[in-house]
């Protein structure tokens, strides 16, 4: 009897790269004494270099609710890795930007990342490469469209639903 071929499951290896690299980074990261929402929280703060933001900014940017930004920065503050300011613009706000602590945790968490990208993409042609961020560039924009849509299409929907209870 032959073999029958798995058909290609492109979303399951994208899922478990993405689980084993975030595993294989945290193990790394451990003895620095950071988390993973932590350092994810530091390096959104850190791609904005010299320019600090609001924990709403912050949050906005990295998708997730002002609360949680709240807390991973007040641990981050606690530890030295941030600090908030006073908002010269609107006294109620604080601004948070990396401190010196924090960037050179940052060029250390940089370091450990680049060393092990080297080690992730051994065996792999640069020309591979190439082809394979194309690739994966590709599906990240059907999917962002994907997900345009269904945002839209749910506007829509509860346009209609109120259009209907209003009757």
């Amino acid at each position: 009897m032959a073999k029958k071929i798995q058909p290609l499951r492109i979303g399951g290896l994208v899922h478990d790269v993405s689980r084993l690299r975030r595993t294989v980074f945290d193990q790394r990261v451990k003895p620095l004494g950071i988390t993973r929402s932590q350092w994810w929280v530091l390096a959104g703060l850190s791609r904005h270099e010299g320019r600090s933001m609001t924990q709403t900014e912050l949050a906005l940017l990295l998708d997730v609710g002002k609360v949680s930004v709240g807390g991973l920065v007040d641990r981050l503050e606690e530890k030295g890795f941030v600090v908030r300011t006073a908002d010269p613009m609107d006294r109620r706000s604080k601004r948070v930007s990396v401190s010196p602590k924090g960037k050179a945790l940052t060029r250390r968490m940089d370091d450990i990342a680049a060393d092990m990208k080297a080690q992730t993409l051994e065996g792999i042609s640069v020309s591979q490469q190439s082809q394979l961020a194309a690739l994966l560039t590709i599906m990240k924009h059907n999917l962002l469209r994907l997900d345009a849509m269904s945002a839209s299409s749910l506007v829509v929907e509860r346009e209609a639903s109120r259009s209907i209870k209003r009757r």
